[in-house]
């Protein structure tokens, strides 16, 4: 496959995927360029041995992962006080809400989730996971439960 059109057929999957482990737009269009960059380098080496939207996936999730670990070694409280937090207006209010619930939940949850709203296979959610099929299932449906109870805290 040219690089071209995997660029455009998983960008705005990866993306998504980036936005509901960061929450915050800016970064998340980094960490997806990042992976695209990855793909970009290592496209020449990849054979076949899975999907290559799985192995897509799997280097966005490893790519979140690292910044997140990098978020938590960098300590908050250096941050200026008085930023003004700055949010992208065009995504739809529930939307937004959805991130942020996502941004929220456990490392695993997110990518499990995230990768679900792409429709991605569960077979293939297991496979970047390294988890079972069955987990897979049942964590969707708790992570959809609670996502569902946040929504009505909130007044949805």
């Amino acid at each position: 496959m040219v690089f071209e059109d995997i660029y455009e057929l998983y960008w705005q999957k990866i993306f998504r995927l980036c936005m509901g482990y960061v929450n915050d737009t800016e970064l998340a269009q980094d960490l997806a360029q990042e992976t695209f960059i990855i793909v970009w380098q290592q496209l020449p080496k990849f054979r076949n041995e899975s999907n290559i939207g799985t192995w897509i996936f799997r280097i966005a999730s490893n790519n979140c992962l690292r910044q997140i670990e990098k978020e938590k070694k960098f300590a908050k409280t250096d941050l200026p006080i008085n930023l003004e937090e700055k949010k992208q207006e065009s995504i739809e209010p529930q939307i937004q809400l959805l991130y942020q619930f996502i941004s929220e939940l456990p490392e695993t949850d997110r990518i499990i989730i995230s990768l679900e709203l792409e429709e991605v296979k569960q077979a293939e959610i297991a496979q970047i996971t390294g988890l079972s099929e069955s987990n897979i299932r049942v964590k969707i449906h708790r992570i959809k439960e609670k996502l569902t109870q946040k929504f009505k805290e909130n007044g949805y």
